[in-house]
């Protein structure tokens, strides 16, 4: 809500089940895909600005969304037994106008955490927080994936063939990292370092917590603030930071990236 604030189109927040047909649903392994869904993003009063910006392609900040719903389809064809699989996208566009989110304000996440908004441009990891939240006290998802175009960071580090991907739990990391290799995708597992929180200035004097910090190690410190938000110790969560490979001019825009592989790790 904070960060559609400036915007004509209302946000919409979507929700689909795959349950397997004549299965009990108390019996079965239940998982969630958090999809980052932001329709256009100009950074808002953080705007966009100058070469490299690349604030004309922001149409691609919703690929994380396009892969969940792509994960679905094929799920919903594929049919896997023994796993109800919930597909949760927070959409919304992030726009310029009297009505937007100002650097300085404060949001109060669906859990009751405060937010210091110190860059409108951080804006996906705001709504995938209360996405997160959603699939987990809602959907009781023992399995939670984010996946989200979240980081620029992601980017210079990793280029633009190799996704990121931050985990809670060696297990759920081995998985995906399994039906990656069979997806024919690739991805880097890359470090939660919590110290970071306080040394890159997640910290704030005014809320829980801020939603940026420094510009070293901003792909973990975007890791770590979603992870503020896996609320129980059991819960296996990862996040998949995907902005490098999900668009390919060279392949005439957008790849499809990490459908196949969310897909797989659901089968």
């Amino acid at each position: 809500l904070g960060v559609s604030e400036a915007s004509d189109e209302p946000p919409k927040f979507i929700h689909l089940t795959y349950t397997p047909v004549g299965s009990d649903a108390g019996k079965l392994k239940r998982v969630a895909i958090v999809g980052k869904g932001l329709t256009f993003d100009s950074g808002g009063y953080n705007i966009k600005a100058g070469a490299g910006s690349m604030i004309e392609m922001m149409k691609f900040d919703m690929g994380g969304s396009g892969a969940t719903l792509g994960a679905a389809r094929t799920v919903a064809q594929t049919a896997p037994p023994n796993v109800q699989a919930h597909f949760i996208i927070a959409a919304c566009e992030n726009m310029i106008g009297s009505r937007g989110l100002r650097p300085g304000d404060i949001l109060t996440a669906s859990n009751g955490k405060t937010i210091e908004v110190n860059n409108t441009d951080a804006e996906g990891r705001l709504t995938l927080a209360d996405a997160i939240v959603y699939a987990e006290k809602t959907c009781e998802a023992s399995s939670i994936v984010d996946v989200a175009t979240l980081t620029g960071a992601i980017i210079v580090g990793l280029g633009p063939e190799v996704a990121g991907m931050f985990s809670n739990n060696d297990a759920l990391a081995a998985e995906l990292e399994k039906a990656a290799l069979t997806a024919g995708e690739s991805f880097w597992r890359m470090p939660i370092r919590d110290s970071y929180w306080k040394a890159c200035g997640m910290e704030s004097e005014y809320a829980d917590m801020k939603n940026t910090g420094s510009r070293g190690g901003g792909a973990i410190t975007a890791a770590l603030f979603l992870q503020k938000y896996v609320e129980k110790s059991t819960t296996r969560w990862a996040h998949l930071d995907i902005a490098g490979p999900v668009w390919d001019d060279k392949k005439g825009g957008a790849t499809g990236f990490g459908a196949a592989t969310l897909a797989k790790w659901i089968e």
